[in-house]
């Protein structure tokens, strides 16, 4: 068999670029980290070959003894990462295990009460534009404009209000963590299934930083990159309340089924086909990782990082939405500035800074436009950055913001940028 390059040589010369420009670009896109070689090694590893539709010991297919053990081994180490009862390590997607979800607990033109997008909520939690918000009818809480905090009990009365089959929690943009107790006080009193989504959160809650969805929410997604620090892929977990109190009818038999079974197959063959065997495998070595010591000490540097730079931009006179930051991220209004977040995305990316636009509460501009850009501290802090690397960062950002479309500016902080980068190699084990 031939090489990569010699098989094809633009694939091989674009993945050598995009290797360059990891390494000697600043991420700071709040949902990107790094993974390990022994990640990528599993990604890339011969189990793309194996279809496995099905449940370990339960497979459609023969030839599934060694993939089987791979699963098993996967599920397992979520569950203790978590202290969940039970897991479906299977969704291809963050948004994947979303609509197993969905299928699950909900009907067409059923209410979810979920968080705004515009607020910094997720595209799957109503979004008119998604699946979430074309079959279900959706129903939005928000933060509040003075604070940039959710309020509960404006969240309890909304749901009081529309009744809803489900209450959402999550969110793509949202720096501070969440009243659990409070959320579950809200979906008992209207009769509501309670969904927790810690995509962007997933490795602050198994290092015990943020608090645990699991003892509250009836189901719990996730994605298993971002601050997991694991391939791109989902999962699904519920903790001990969610499966002992939660129950379905089987039509046919009668039996009563628990949500555990119901969500496999929402699942499989609910919404997906064959599991991708090759990402289960990378995940189950991410979650390995996870559960060693020194990923909590990770975690920890993560948010030690994030804060530093906010209150760097805060010192530097930007707003910050609620004012600083509890977990990896923080999203930044920038209409005190005169720059829209559009304008601050393209201006950073050339100068080698990568991050997204992206809308802030109540923003005065549109979605393709925005008035914020959101930065976050995953990534970098894999490379080795500490606080003091992030507020050199944040005078970078400052120094390109103040004069947008200058390009003199964004070659001097490439090349300020290019040499803090080389401070800290990534990956040294692939040649571009």
């Amino acid at each position: 068999m031939k090489s990569l390059n010699e098989q094809d040589s633009k694939i091989f010369d674009l993945l050598g670029k995009e290797t360059n420009r990891q390494n000697l670009n600043l991420e700071l896109i709040a949902s990107e980290n790094f993974t390990s070689k022994a990640v990528m090694e599993a990604q890339g590893s011969v189990l793309t070959n194996k279809y496995a539709e099905g449940y370990p010991g339960k497979r459609y297919y023969g030839g599934c003894e060694f993939v089987d053990v791979v699963e098993d081994i996967a599920r397992d180490r979520a569950k203790k990462l978590y202290n969940a009862d039970w897991v479906n390590v299977q969704p291809h997607s963050g948004a994947s295990a979303n609509a197993a979800v969905y299928l699950a607990f909900m009907k067409p033109g059923e209410t979810l009460l979920g968080f705004d997008l515009s607020h910094g909520g997720h595209l799957t939690h109503g979004s008119h534009v998604n699946f979430s918000g074309i079959y279900f009818k959706p129903e939005f809480y928000g933060v509040e404009k003075e604070t940039g905090r959710l309020d509960y009990d404006k969240i309890r009365e909304k749901a009081k209000a529309v009744q809803p089959k489900m209450i959402s929690i999550g969110a793509s943009a949202y720096s501070r963590d969440y009243d659990y107790e409070a959320f579950r006080s809200i979906a008992d009193e209207v009769g509501a299934y309670l969904w927790m989504d810690m995509a962007h959160t997933a490795g602050l809650i198994a290092t015990g930083h943020l608090k645990s969805p699991l003892p509250h929410a009836h189901v719990v997604t996730t994605t298993t990159h971002k601050t997991l620090r694991g391939p791109r892929g989902g999962m699904i977990l519920i903790g001990k309340d969610g499966e002992n109190t939660l129950g379905v009818v089987a039509p046919k038999s009668g039996r009563v089924k628990n949500w555990s079974e119901v969500l496999d197959s929402a699942v499989f063959p609910g919404t997906q086909g064959g599991p991708l065997m090759h990402v289960i495998a990378a995940k189950a070595v991410a979650y390995g990782e996870a559960l060693q010591p020194d990923f909590k000490d990770y975690q920890t540097q993560v948010i030690a990082n994030a804060k530093a730079m906010a209150d760097e931009f805060m010192a530097m006179g930007y707003d910050i939405v609620s004012g600083g930051t509890d977990n990896h991220l923080i999203l930044i209004d920038l209409r005190n500035k005169g720059v829209t977040g559009k304008l601050a995305e393209e201006a950073l990316g050339h100068a080698a800074i990568t991050v997204n636009k992206n809308m802030v509460p109540f923003d005065t501009e549109s979605p393709f436009v925005t008035s914020g850009i959101r930065i976050g501290s995953p990534a970098m802090t894999t490379r080795g950055f500490g606080e003091e690397e992030f507020r050199t960062v944040a005078k970078l950002i400052d120094r390109v913001i103040q004069d947008p479309e200058n390009e003199t500016v964004h070659a001097k902080v490439t090349q300020e940028v290019e040499a803090l980068c080389e401070q800290f190699p990534l990956y040294d084990f692939i040649t571009a």
